[in-house]
């Protein structure tokens, strides 16, 4: 089930080292009305049940292909895939290690998860909303948006991802080390 968790971005005087949240919500319209007066965009697809465990990228862009190419189209983006992250993949680790520092990118980052979970904390004004993704959730964080990514020790998602530049994910780090005060998705 999607989680949204808002949290204030400075320490609270209590002496406690990780931030708690104001707020806590699992209802989709409260999740998608919070993070749309944040300018972050949030829809739940209808999961794709014929879709095979492990399918492979072109069965799933294939599967999804009607909504991928309405949010490509609306969005402007020149090129989608799927990325796949299981437990075994021999990069994860340095991949987490990358995702979780605070960083912005040039262009949207558009995300939808087909299977498993990631959370996305988003650094917004006085904020860090923390949003659990998980199968049938679609996320657009706007250019420019600080925000951080973690997969988890064990990851286990595959997502619909779109691009405006051929380069694919390319991200300018903010040096700020804000995501060590927030809860990870471990």
């Amino acid at each position: 089930m999607s989680r949204l968790s808002i949290f204030p971005d400075k320490a609270d005087g209590t002496g406690v080292e990780k931030a708690l949240p104001l707020v806590v919500s699992t209802d989709p319209a409260v999740i998608q009305s919070a993070l749309l007066e944040r300018g972050i965009g949030f829809e739940q697809w209808p999961a794709e049940s014929d879709l095979a465990p492990g399918a492979d990228q072109e069965a799933i862009l294939q599967a999804y292909g009607d909504a991928i190419a309405r949010v490509q189209r609306d969005g402007g983006y020149a090129t989608v895939d799927a990325i796949r992250m299981t437990p075994e993949h021999p990069d994860r680790e340095v991949l987490r290690s990358k995702f979780l520092d605070e960083h912005t990118h040039a262009e949207d980052e558009v995300r939808f998860f087909v299977e498993g979970c990631g959370l996305f904390s988003l650094h917004i004004g006085t904020e860090v909303l923390s949003l659990l993704c998980e199968r049938g959730d679609l996320i657009r964080v706007p250019a420019g948006t600080r925000h951080w990514f973690d997969m988890g020790s064990a990851p286990r998602f595959c997502a619909v991802r779109w691009f405006n530049n051929s380069e694919g994910w390319v991200a300018q780090f903010t040096g700020d080390p804000i995501a060590k005060r927030f809860p990870g998705l471990d």
